[in-house]
């Protein structure tokens, strides 16, 4: 098994969190995307994505 990697461009550091978000415009609100981020990157990931409007939420740990 390999481990998961953080979602930010250029980045191949191992994920420890999940940035969770919806484009309200279009995705319903039961629908959920997510994006794997580093301790690093869980920041920018984040504040790009609420700079946006969209909803998010930051979880700790990745999918099994």
């Amino acid at each position: 098994m390999t481990d998961l990697e953080c979602s930010r461009a250029g980045c191949r550091s191992a994920a420890t969190r999940q940035v969770v978000w919806r484009n309200p415009r279009i995705h319903a609100a039961d629908r959920e995307k997510v994006w794997l981020a580093c301790d690093e990157h869980v920041d920018f990931l984040r504040d790009y994505l609420a700079a946006r409007d969209f909803p998010v939420i930051v979880r700790d740990g990745v999918p099994a």
